[in-house]
């Protein structure tokens, strides 16, 4: 029950950072730099990525 906890916080703050970086880059890309914001968000999918990925390995 401890490890599924551990990996249930570690998803939780996966998908925060997932979000956070989805919104940074959406804001970057209609309000900056269309390149750096497609990079940005791009990132933000691999770790959602790894996010799925733990959610279908446990």
């Amino acid at each position: 029950m401890g490890s599924n906890f551990n990996l249930l916080k570690l998803r939780n703050i996966l998908n925060i950072i997932f979000m956070l970086g989805a919104l940074v880059g959406i804001l970057v890309y209609f309000y900056s730099n269309h390149e750096v914001g497609i990079y940005i968000i791009l990132g933000a999918i691999s770790v959602k990525f790894v996010e799925c990925a733990l959610r279908i390995i446990k």
